[in-house]
């Protein structure tokens, strides 16, 4: 079993000692199911990349922003959201964690 609160705690420690100020460990990977903590110090972002068939996104720590299109979606700690099936990025708006679920083919 893995616990959320800390590997949050220390990927948050791993973002910071990072030139990009992000860090990410795979929890789950079981078939086409993955779950990975991301950690993003305040600024970091997740450029924009393609959408999995299916994943979520739950706030951990902290507050994100969630772009796709021309549009945007701040999310805050306990906050879970359908991850846009097109293009979309993150930023951190404050230190953040999340907790990404996805389904790949």
């Amino acid at each position: 079993m893995q616990d959320l609160a800390a590997l949050a705690d220390e990927h948050l420690a791993k973002a910071h000692a990072d030139a990009h100020g992000r860090s990410a460990h795979l929890v789950v990977h079981d078939g086409v199911l993955r779950q990975s903590v991301i950690a993003l110090v305040s600024g970091a972002a997740l450029d924009e990349h393609n959408a999995p068939p299916a994943a979520s996104l739950q706030v951990l720590r902290g507050r994100v922003r969630l772009t796709a299109a021309d549009r945007s979606e701040d999310l805050s700690v306990g906050q879970l959201r359908m991850i846009p099936k097109e293009r979309h990025g993150m930023t951190a708006l404050d230190d953040a964690v999340v907790l990404l679920t996805a389904v790949n083919d």
